[in-house]
């Protein structure tokens, strides 16, 4: 069974808003979803799996890429071994799968490692988000 699972993948109109979740395996985590960062990364055809943004375990501290900086909020809700990324004001760019990722090593977001894919050994399945202009 997957360890992480993303859901609220859509196509939508530039300009638009989506919520993507991401549920942790009650199995693999039981009650330590909330020990863990927990990040999203996004990769379009061609191109290279790149961080989008991620949360500390605590949720107090967030961590965003330029590209998506002012307009997506991550969050979690670590009682319900979820946590959430909101999209807004989407742009074509942002056409790609999104990918939630964490790692039991990390019980902290490092700021220099949080956008790395190899700090990460647990990732979904993906959900696919197209913007149309």
């Amino acid at each position: 069974s997957q360890v992480l699972v993303e859901s609220g993948g859509d196509s939508v109109q530039a300009g638009g808003s989506l919520r993507l979740s991401c549920v942790g395996s009650g199995y693999m985590f039981g009650d330590k979803f909330g020990d863990y960062c927990m990040a999203w990364f996004r990769q379009s055809p061609g191109k290279e799996r790149e961080g989008v943004a991620a949360i500390s375990p605590s949720g107090t501290m967030t961590y965003y890429s330029d590209a998506i900086k002012g307009r997506f909020t991550i969050s979690r809700d670590n009682a319900k071994n979820t946590h959430f990324l909101q999209m807004d004001a989407l742009k074509p760019d942002d056409t790609a799968v999104y990918y939630c990722a964490t790692d039991r090593r990390m019980y902290n977001c490092d700021s220099g490692l949080w956008s790395l894919k190899w700090s990460y050994n647990y990732w979904g399945q993906g959900t696919q988000v197209t913007v149309s202009s």
